[in-house]
C-alpha cells in the first residue's frame, strides 16, 4: 500500500472491500454467518439469554448486540465493570491496565450474571488471547454453554498464546465469525512502519447485525416472532420494551450507558 492511500478514500476503499468479502462469505446456507445465527435462534427459542463479552474497544460490539433499539432482548452484556458494579470491589480495582490478564477475574464476572445452561456466549476479541477472554471461554465450555466468537483470524494465527492452557478464543468457541482486520487491527500502513485506522468494529458491527439479522429469518420461519427492543426515542418504545424486559426479569441488565 502506498503513502497516496492513507487518507479517507483509501480507507473508505479498504474497509469496504473487506466489508464486502464478508458479505460475500455470508452468501452460503453453510457458511459462519448461518452457523452464527442457528445458535442464536436457538438461544431465543429455548428461553435462552445472549450473554455477551469483550474487553478494550470489543465491548462497542457488546452494545451493538445487547439491548438497543433493532436488537434481540434477551441479551445481556458482561464486562469487568461488573466486579464493581455487582461484585463489592472498590472502583480502584478498574485502574489496573492488566486486571484483564489476571486470572480469576472471568469466573468471577461468570458467576456474578448467573447464566442458565441455554446461555448463549458471544465472545469478542480482536485478537482472542487475552487471558479473561480465553478464560470466559473456557468457563463456558466447562459450564456447557455454546460459544460464538468474533475474531479476526489473521491475528489470532500470527501471535503466540498467552492462556496457561495454551488456547485461544478461536480454539475453544464452537463458531467462529472472522472479522477480516489484519494482524495487528489498523489497516492503512504508514511509511516507516506502523499502520493507521483500525477495521475490527466497523467489520465486527456487519457480522453482528447479519447474524441477529439470519437469526430472525430463522426464528419467523419457525413461527416465532423475534423479540426486538423498539426505541425508546419514539411514542410507546419504552414502556413496550419494559413488558418485553418482564420476560427476563432478573437474568438481563440495563443499567445507563
Amino acid at each position: 500500500m502506498s503513502v497516496d492511500s492513507v487518507n479517507a478514500s483509501g480507507f473508505a476503499r479498504e474497509g469496504l472491500d473487506a466489508l464486502n468479502r464478508i458479505a460475500a462469505s455470508a452468501a452460503s446456507a453453510e457458511g459462519e454467518v448461518r452457523r452464527a445465527a442457528e445458535l442464536i435462534a436457538h438461544c431465543v427459542r429455548t428461553d435462552g439469554v445472549i450473554q455477551a463479552f469483550g474487553t478494550g474497544h470489543s465491548q462497542a460490539l457488546v452494545l451493538e448486540l445487547a439491548g438497543r433499539a433493532g436488537g434481540l432482548v434477551p441479551t445481556n452484556r458482561l464486562s469487568i465493570a461488573d466486579l464493581v458494579l455487582y461484585g463489592g470491589d472498590a472502583p480502584s480495582v478498574l485502574d489496573d491496565p492488566l486486571l484483564e490478564r489476571k486470572p480469576g477475574v472471568a469466573e468471577r464476572i461468570y458467576d456474578l450474571a448467573e447464566p442458565r445452561p441455554e446461555d448463549l456466549f458471544v465472545i469478542i476479541s480482536n485478537s482472542g488471547v487475552n487471558s479473561v477472554i480465553v478464560e470466559m471461554a473456557l468457563r463456558a465450555k466447562e459450564r456447557g454453554h455454546r460459544v460464538l466468537a468474533i475474531t479476526s483470524l489473521s491475528h489470532t494465527r500470527a501471535v503466540p498464546a498467552s492462556h496457561p492452557s495454551g488456547r485461544k478464543l478461536a480454539d475453544i468457541a464452537d463458531v467462529v465469525l472472522d472479522n477480516a482486520a489484519p494482524r495487528g487491527d489498523a489497516l492503512l500502513e504508514l511509511p516507516g512502519g506502523g499502520s493507521v485506522c483500525a477495521l475490527s468494529t466497523l467489520t465486527g458491527v456487519m457480522l453482528v447485525q447479519m447474524a441477529v439479522a439470519e437469526a430472525a429469518s430463522l426464528l419467523l420461519a419457525a413461527g416465532v416472532r423475534p423479540p426486538v427492543y423498539v426505541s425508546a426515542n419514539v411514542p410507546g418504545g419504552f414502556e413496550g420494551n419494559l413488558e418485553l424486559e418482564t420476560r427476563y426479569a432478573g437474568r438481563i441488565r440495563r443499567t445507563a450507558s
